[in-house]
């Protein structure tokens, strides 16, 4: 077992993924705004560049699948720049999803865009039935880290592509100390007035030191099953970028 899969947002009572889709669904109304001002809006430029390793390194896309798709966003940019004919968006919290109807409904795009409660532990999706498989901000939250990924190689079809973004610790000075700054006190206290529920800014940054990052992340991916697994720092350490092959 990873260390942030025991870190829960409650406390002891339930299990890991039953109060992380409680806390997503206690804070839908205000995700965007809060991502978007945590992260001074550079979590869009972060999902540009998981978007543009599949651009690159694939001559088409048609089918995509968006794990833990919160609100959508990632969604939607899959569409606009993939131009992708099948798209969907799996998630635990119907509270975020709802929004993310919402938005995909108002751009006309709802027989392109989807989107289903699903465990990614244990998807309902046959094998190799997707082109490539994203993920944004996630990994931190599963309570099977291992089987998660085991899950996406899965659905994988046999030219299929990897692409996940996630939140890190960056290593190097000043950046460390200010990172370490602004998540123990920033990002809780804006969390807290934003999103009115006081321990989801808590536990988000205490999963971001817990989970395994970089090279060690590299290896579990490989373990289960990709090949040319890669990774990319991004914003000095802020973010990392991970791909690979099935």
């Amino acid at each position: 077992m990873y260390e942030q899969e025991q870190i829960k947002p409650y406390g002891e009572e339930g299990s890991k993924r039953e109060q992380v889709e409680q806390m997503f669904d206690n804070i839908a109304h205000s995700y965007d705004t809060l991502n978007h001002t945590l992260s001074f809006g550079v979590d869009k430029i972060w999902r540009n560049n998981a978007i543009d390793f599949l651009l690159k390194n694939r001559q088409s896309t048609d089918s995509v699948l968006d794990i833990a798709t919160g609100t959508g966003d990632f969604a939607i940019l899959a569409y606009d720049k993939l131009k992708a004919s099948r798209i969907v968006g799996i998630d635990i919290s119907e509270g975020m999803m709802a929004i993310g109807r919402e938005k995909v409904e108002k751009q006309g795009l709802t027989n392109t865009i989807t989107f289903q409660k699903e465990d990614c532990a244990k998807m309902s999706f046959a094998n190799d039935s997707f082109d490539a498989v994203i993920s944004a901000f996630a990994l931190r939250n599963f309570q099977n880290l291992d089987e998660c990924l085991r899950e996406m190689h899965r659905v994988l079809n046999e030219h299929g592509h990897l692409s996940v973004i996630d939140l890190c610790t960056p290593i190097s000075f000043p950046m460390k100390q200010l990172f370490w700054l602004y998540k123990k006190c920033v990002m809780p206290v804006l969390g807290k007035l934003f999103s009115k529920d006081k321990t989801a800014y808590s536990y988000l940054p205490a999963t971001m030191d817990a989970v395994p990052q970089a090279e060690r992340m590299q290896a579990i991916i490989q373990q289960a099953g990709f090949h040319n697994v890669n990774f990319k720092r991004l914003a000095f350490g802020m973010c990392i970028l991970y791909t690979a092959q099935k």
